[in-house]
C-alpha cells in the first residue's frame, strides 16, 4: 500500500460559537491507537504500514498561523497523498492552499457538513469556520465543489452556493448526490456535524437529521476519485459522550487513508 501523510492542525481561532476543536488531533490518534479496536480498514489496509504520522503543525493561535498552515500542508503534499486533523473547519482552506503551494491542480472537492461554509464573512471574520469554501472558490483552489448533508440553508447561502457552481445536496437529496459525485483527483472534507448527531455528539453544533456513519463510509468508497486527500474537522472532545465521536472520527481516518493508498497504487 501507498503512504500517506497524517497532519494535525490544531487550531479553534476561527471558531464561532464554542472552543475545543483545537484539541482534536491528538484525541483522535489516541483513539485511533485504542486497544479497544484495531488498524485494519474495511479493505484489508494496516495503518501501521499506511499511515506515517508527521504529527501536528507548530501553531501559536495569532494571525501567522495561516501561514503555518499552509506551509506544513505544501511539505506534506510534497512527499505524498495526506489527511489533515483539525482543528476547526476553518483549515480547509489554508489546505487548499498549500496543496497549491505544493503544486498540485486544484481538485474536485466533495464536502460532508451540516453547514455550507460559505458565509462571504461571518461575524466580521473572513477566515471564519462557516467561510473556508468562500475563500476557496473565490481563489480558483477547486475544480469544483460537492457538498452533501447540507441542512442549514439561508438566502446568503444558497446565493453564494449559486454563485459560485456549487452542487449542494440534502440528507434528503443524498441518493441524488451520490449520483453526482464528481470525477478527476478529489479532495474529501469530512465536518464531523455533517453526521446525525445521534452518531456525532461530540461537535459544536448539533444539527439533527444528519447523515449516518454508512452513508458516509459509502461517499469515501464510492466517489470515482481518485482520492488524494482529506480532512476530517470539528470534533469538539469536550462535547463527546464516551468518546464516540472520536472513535468514529478514527474510524473514518482509516477508511479515508485506506481509499487515498489505494488510489495512488501506480
Amino acid at each position: 500500500m501507498s503512504r500517506v501523510g497524517l497532519l494535525g492542525l490544531p487550531t479553534d481561532r476561527h471558531s464561532s460559537f464554542l472552543r475545543g476543536a483545537a484539541a482534536a488531533p491528538a484525541v483522535v490518534r489516541a483513539a485511533l491507537h485504542s486497544p479497544h479496536a484495531h488498524l485494519t480498514a474495511t479493505n484489508g489496509a494496516e495503518m501501521d504500514s499506511v499511515l506515517a504520522d508527521l504529527g501536528d503543525a507548530s501553531l501559536r493561535e495569532d494571525d501567522g498561523d495561516f501561514d503555518r498552515m499552509v506551509e506544513a500542508v505544501a511539505a506534506a503534499f510534497r512527499a505524498g497523498p495526506a489527511v489533515v486533523l483539525g482543528g476547526d473547519h476553518a483549515v480547509t482552506y489554508p489546505v487548499l492552499a498549500g496543496m497549491a503551494a505544493a503544486g498540485l491542480a486544484p481538485p474536485q472537492i466533495v464536502h460532508i457538513d451540516a453547514h455550507s461554509d460559505l458565509y462571504d464573512d461571518f461575524e466580521g471574520d473572513p477566515l471564519s469556520h462557516a467561510s473556508p469554501f468562500a475563500r476557496i472558490m473565490e481563489r480558483g483552489l477547486a475544480a469544483g465543489l460537492t457538498q452533501l448533508g447540507i441542512r442549514t440553508p439561508n438566502a446568503h447561502l444558497v446565493a453564494q452556493a449559486k454563485r459560485f457552481g456549487v452542487n449542494v445536496f440534502s440528507p434528503e437529496t443524498h441518493a441524488a448526490g451520490m449520483g453526482s459525485l464528481p470525477t478527476g483527483p478529489t479532495y474529501i472534507s469530512i465536518d464531523l456535524d455533517g453526521l446525525d448527531p445521534a452518531y456525532a455528539p461530540g461537535v459544536s453544533h448539533h444539527e439533527p437529521g444528519g447523515l449516518t456513519t454508512r452513508e458516509v463510509l459509502r461517499v469515501i468508497w464510492e466517489t470515482p476519485g481518485p482520492v488524494i486527500g482529506g480532512d476530517i474537522v470539528e470534533l469538539n472532545p469536550t462535547r463527546d459522550v464516551n468518546d464516540m465521536t472520536a472513535t468514529l472520527a478514527a474510524k473514518l481516518l482509516k477508511e479515508l487513508a485506506a481509499r487515498i493508498s489505494a488510489d495512488s497504487l501506480p
